[in-house]
């Protein structure tokens, strides 16, 4: 049995064939992974028609009117009522911010909201998550087995850029794998 190695701070990068059409094409940052656990969040799929300024304006939010059209991101199972900004490390909310690999944390908190939208605190770079806090269990060790996913290093463009329909394809490259030469069916030598 091999030793248990977090996959936090890394991205799983959906192979071709999945089996499951809701990961299709997925890239998803690990946040947080254990032997018994793992949370992650989808960075490749925008909520149709919902915006950083519309859900601080629908929260009510001072300084709605100064956030951008900035794309959110369903990142898992949404949750209408839950989101969390991935950002980067520069800013960081005390004992509400989770680090998330090197130089990335995520926060849930209305202040990380409001950091969005605040020439002197926002960070370098963030994007609003909508998803649900729940997260696989036990299963992502048995699909790398399995190879339904790849694993790579996160960069802050495929993390945070608005160039989401080719995310997928990106991530492979980073990796050194061409997306047009793979394919869904698999075989046995």
């Amino acid at each position: 049995m091999s030793e248990f190695q977090s996959l936090a701070g890394k991205l799983l990068v959906a192979m071709p064939g999945i089996g499951d059409p809701r990961f299709e094409h997925a890239v998803i940052l690990i946040c947080a992974h254990q032997a018994d656990h793992a949370m992650g969040l989808r960075l490749d799929r925008p909520a149709p028609g919902v915006t950083l300024r519309t859900v601080l304006q629908k929260l009510e939010m001072e300084g709605a009117e100064l956030a951008t059209d900035q794309a959110v991101l369903m990142g898992g199972p949404v949750d209408r009522e839950r989101g969390f900004v991935l950002h980067t490390s520069d800013w960081t909310a005390p004992d509400a911010s989770l680090p998330v690999g090197e130089g990335l944390a995520i926060t849930a908190t209305r202040e990380a909201l409001a950091a969005m939208t605040d020439d002197e605190t926002r960070p370098e770079r963030s994007v609003l998550v909508l998803a649900t806090p729940a997260g696989a269990r036990g299963g992502i060790e048995d699909e790398l087995t399995e190879n339904v996913w790849l694993t790579a290093e996160p960069t802050a463009d495929l993390l945070f850029d608005a160039d989401h329909t080719t995310k997928w394809s990106r991530a492979l490259a980073g990796i050194g794998v061409d997306a047009a030469m793979l394919s869904a069916h698999g075989g046995r030598a």
